[in-house]
């Protein structure tokens, strides 16, 4: 089980104090928590990607970049790249060159992301989402898996005789991961090609991303991948921790009041009974994360979001501490305690090869006992 934070990178005025951080602080804040969230062992960093304000990660791998240059161990991420108004080609070479860079420290997350206006700006158009996802995912497939490929399409120049470089680590391609929050068509996709699939699971009632789960783990059992319960699956998910869990609601409330997305809504206490957000001491969110298997099974990684909301630096660094110390280590037992064996662990490069390798020995086995008989 891989546990780990992802950002949306938001750029919030604190309305605890009125300070609104610049753009330069939230980057290099976004650094820091990086950095912090290997320093206390969790196993993943993810950052969102977005190309307006009050947003600052418009580039991924150069922040990923930046971040695998300073660390060792954790996996880089990201917790949306945009299929669709990315160009494949351009997605293949700069994330094999982040694999590279990173030793194979690297995976992603394909999705249609949450802000309409990004289709015309990168000249595509939203009444084709979906086709766009499908058609470049397909070609980003190929692109890692083929030498030279020859392709044409709906939505971009053809490809004659083109190769993508440099070539990924090991002949292995990053870990692909599709998230979706309402969309059976990406279920759809990520159980036909056997990649992963990621609910976050956050801002809607946990009955709505069990249906999309099930999807997925049907349809990766129906394509011949392994069994449903072994199909790859992640969650999102928000906490806000402190000792008792008067002074984290007490703490976390101005920020859950005056947020972005859901603030001005619902109360504090509502939102947490609909969602699984939990607010509270370190066993409180202990004994929410462990539920969310009753609801989605045996799954390999699990994602909090940790900074947003206009939460100051000083406090998500407090919140990471909280994790590494109280939260992880008794999540990690319990869930692997409870893993079947059959049911695979979370994705890494090293396994990913092994794997690969695997695969190659018995195709010569096979190939081998044919010649002889």
């Amino acid at each position: 089980m891989q546990f780990g934070i992802f950002s949306v990178g938001d750029v919030t005025t604190d309305p605890t104090t009125g300070r609104t951080p610049s753009e330069a602080e939230r980057i290099r804040a976004m650094v820091t928590i990086a950095k912090k969230a290997e320093e206390v062992g969790l196993d993943v960093f993810a950052t969102g990607e977005h190309h307006n304000p009050p947003f600052v990660p418009s580039s991924p791998t150069t922040m990923l970049g930046y971040i695998a240059a300073q660390t060792e161990k954790i996996i880089l991420s990201t917790s949306t790249t945009l299929i669709t108004t990315n160009d494949p080609v351009k997605i293949a070479e700069d994330f094999a060159m982040l694999q590279h860079l990173a030793q194979g420290r690297v995976d992603l997350m394909m999705g249609r992301g949450n802000t309409g206006p990004v289709y015309p700006w990168f000249g595509q158009d939203i009444r084709h989402g979906v086709a766009l996802a499908i058609e470049n995912y397909h070609l980003l497939h190929r692109l890692w898996r083929e030498d030279v490929v020859d392709w044409e399409g709906q939505f971009r120049t053809p490809l004659q005789g083109f190769t993508s470089t440099p070539r990924p680590l090991d002949g292995v391609p990053p870990f692909v991961w599709h998230g979706s929050i309402r969309t059976p068509e990406i279920a759809e996709q990520a159980a036909y090609y056997g990649d992963g699939f990621f609910a976050n699971h956050i801002f809607w009632p946990t009955q709505h991303f069990q249906r999309l789960v099930n999807l997925y783990r049907t349809r990766f059992e129906h394509y011949g991948h392994g069994t449903a319960d072994q199909a790859v699956v992640g969650l999102g998910g928000q906490v806000f921790l402190a000792h008792s869990s008067q002074d984290a609601v007490r703490q976390f409330r101005p920020y859950f009041d005056n947020a972005p997305v859901y603030g001005h809504g619902p109360s504090l206490e509502e939102f947490m009974r609909e969602t699984p957000l939990t607010v509270g001491s370190p066993q409180e969110v202990i004994e929410r994360t462990l539920t969310f298997r009753e609801s989605f099974g045996d799954y390999q990684r699990q994602l909090f979001l940790a900074d947003h909301a206009g939460l100051p630096l000083k406090t998500v660094l407090e919140q990471l501490d909280l994790l590494g110390e109280h939260v992880i280590p008794v999540l990690r037992r319990e869930f692997d305690a409870l893993r079947p064996a059959h049911v695979p662990d979370g994705p890494t490069h090293e396994a990913l090869v092994a794997s690969a390798i695997g695969t190659a020995g018995a195709g010569l086995l096979d190939a081998a006992g044919s010649a002889t008989r």
